[in-house]
Order: structure tokens, then sequence, then C-alpha cells
């Protein structure tokens, strides 16, 4: 079954002074990274910003959301994101997990 990574993260102020070419540096050597981790089964599923008119909104202003095969690509996704300096620039929370049906959440919900 798929493994997902949800994350969801908002600037900290060593991104907000860094200047345009510092920026496009810094994303220049994370798109060097990907092709390794596209090897993996790693597919990017969506970015974009959260919407604070949203019931029980998230704090941070941007999420990510991304799908592996497994949890080692999962792994390598996250170490990869580490290593690339990205927590340097952007405080990050992360989810992750293998996906299943609403029925079998339910379930361990419902165990709990």
């Amino acid at each position: 079954m798929a493994h997902y990574l949800a994350e969801l993260y908002s600037p900290k102020p060593a991104w907000l002074a860094l200047d345009q070419n510092g920026r496009r540096r810094f994303f220049e050597t994370v798109g060097a990274g990907m092709g390794a981790l596209t090897a993996l089964g790693v597919e990017a599923l969506a970015f974009g910003e959260t919407e604070a008119e949203t019931l029980h909104a998230a704090d941070q202003k941007f999420f990510a959301i991304w799908r592996a095969p497994d949890a080692a690509a999962i792994a390598a996704l996250v170490s990869g994101i580490s290593a690339s300096g990205w927590n340097d620039y952007f405080a990050t929370i992360n989810a992750a997990g293998e996906g299943v049906s609403m029925g079998s959440h339910l379930v361990h919900l419902t165990a709990l």
C-alpha cells in the first residue's frame, strides 16, 4: 500500500532575509536532489498555500503532499528534505504513514 507525507510549513526569518539569488540557488539545490527520489517512486501530488478561512485551519502557511511506494521511500524523502537545509529556512511539521481505506481507518479509530 502507498505511503504518504503531508508537510505543513512556514518561512523562518532566515528565509525572509535571503535575497532572490540565494532563494533561487537554494531551490536549484533542492531540485537537483529530486532525481534520486523520483527513482525511488516518490511523487509530488500537490503544493499550495493553506487557506486561513478553513474550519480548524493549520497555523502553517504552506502545504505539500507526497506519495511513495513504501515507508523507506518516505524516509528517504524526509531525510533528503532535511539534508537540503530546508529546515533552516522553514518551520515544518511532517505527518507520514501508510494510506488505508476509510473503513480501515475507522476500524483503527474505533479500536482506540
